[in-house]
């Protein structure tokens, strides 16, 4: 296995991490910042608006994007199995 190898599939893995990441953490940065211009706005500073409808809309972004991140991560987990051999100087 030589250095280019590594790098790829680190370079493979961070852009997975990053894909199945960015539907939630969108999600939690745009609720975020609706809820606190809604705060800013009337001037009410209870900790639980800004909670209560990030967890919900995270719930629903993983509802709704789920199967997507699962399938992602099957094809990935496949992909560096079928490449073991290849490393390892075997195929």
């Amino acid at each position: 296995m030589d250095t280019n190898a590594v790098l790829d599939i680190g370079l493979q893995g961070l852009l997975i991490a990053a894909k199945l990441s960015a539907p939630v953490l969108v999600t939690a940065l745009v609720v975020g910042f609706a809820v606190s211009l809604v705060q800013s706005m009337t001037q009410i500073q209870e900790i639980t608006l800004s909670f209560v409808p990030k967890a919900v809309a995270v719930a629903v972004a993983l509802l709704v994007c789920g199967h997507w991140m699962i399938s992602e991560m099957v094809s990935f987990t496949q992909e560096m199995f079928e490449k073991i051999p290849g490393l390892l100087g075997g195929g």
